[in-house]
């Protein structure tokens, strides 16, 4: 009890510490993309996921899916007019750790002490051939744990794109493809499950040094980037109708049912019984006599942790930027009519 450790050093304050994080999500949902985002925003110091302030420092990208004509595509999509950071280094080919990747990174990481990320996308690609006599969750928990080796060694971030399980669970922790060893040897895991039929994803958080939370997101495909959005992630995941009689209330509160089904032009049984199920999952709250209230909305802000080189200010302004801004009676009413 009389050591005192230093705070973990953050890559993405609040998301993304020292240590492995495990970054899983179905195919083409947009893990590259925010891989690439976040190293750069590293590498210039600049703001992940649209708001969130990180300090400058080196980022190394093994895109080990990708060409070096499409990583450079996407490269100027997220670059946009400013130029590519001195500080980002990027890379197709690395061989499994097992077979000399380890060394490889572990030398990148020492020519460059500034370093604040890598990011492995994917593991299948490091983690090199699994022995026939190793039960498969030792050999995942192997393969983490080498790359662990090398974050603890350094004090570096790693985040290391994994995929998802075909099927549905209603704990998304058990949607991580492999054996539990894997989520089990990382320090943190992300989750990023698209919305259906919409741009927008919630980013599952949970871990040893970051707080266990939802974060809804926005896709700009314009631009390839991944941005928080003002909108709770409970919001996020509603269907129209329930996101319609939320708007609703929130401009007419202790509205009753017969009133929210007039004015939305709703069915009148469909809108009564949508109010007691949305009561009864927390997302609405009635004063016992028919009459209904939407609680307040709230959007969880990333927690302040302290990043070398950044003002404190900075960190209160980013989460400023988080303030709720719901969709308006009349927006979620057109997507209704459509």
């Amino acid at each position: 009890m009389a050591v005192e450790f230093p705070e973990p050093r953050w890559a993405v304050p609040g998301i993304v510490a020292e240590g492995v994080t495990l970054l899983a999500g179905a195919p083409k949902i947009g893990k590259s993309w925010m891989s690439l985002g976040l190293s750069v925003a590293t590498a210039t110091g600049g703001k992940a996921l649209g708001s969130i302030g990180v300090g400058q420092g080196a980022a190394l990208y093994l895109a080990l899916e990708d060409t070096g004509r499409r990583l450079k595509d996407r490269l100027g999509k997220v670059l946009g007019p400013s130029p590519a950071p001195t500080e980002l280094r990027l890379a197709t080919a690395c061989p499994p750790l097992p077979e000399g990747g380890d060394r490889l990174i572990s030398g990148w990481l020492e020519r460059n002490p500034s370093a604040r990320l890598v990011v492995i996308d994917v593991l299948a690609r490091i983690r090199g051939p699994v022995g026939r006599d190793l039960p498969a969750y030792d050999a995942d928990y192997l393969a983490v744990c080498r790359a662990k080796a090398i974050a603890d060694r350094y004090g570096v971030a790693f985040m290391i794109v994994h995929h998802t399980r075909k099927h549905e669970s209603d704990d998304w922790l058990d949607q991580v493809s492999g054996t539990q060893g894997i989520a089990g040897a990382v320090d943190a895991v992300l989750v990023l499950k698209r919305v259906r039929a919409r741009a927008d994803a919630i980013l599952h958080v949970t871990g040893r040094d970051v707080e266990e939370t939802d974060y809804a997101l926005m896709f700009d495909a314009g631009i390839g980037a991944w941005q928080l959005s003002d909108v709770p992630a409970a919001e996020v995941t509603l269907g129209d109708t329930r996101l319609a009689v939320l708007a609703y209330l929130r401009e007419h509160e202790g509205a009753r049912p017969k009133r929210i089904s007039d004015d939305l032009e709703l069915d009148y049984e469909l809108t009564k019984k949508t109010c007691k199920r949305m009561e009864a999952d927390g997302q609405l709250d009635s004063d016992g006599r028919g009459r209904y209230f939407a609680p307040r909305p709230t959007v969880p802000a990333v927690p302040a942790v302290p990043v070398a080189g950044q003002a404190k200010d900075s960190q209160g302004q980013a989460q400023e930027q988080l303030s709720p801004a719901p969709e308006s009676v009349q927006e979620i009413r057109g997507r209704l009519d459509d």
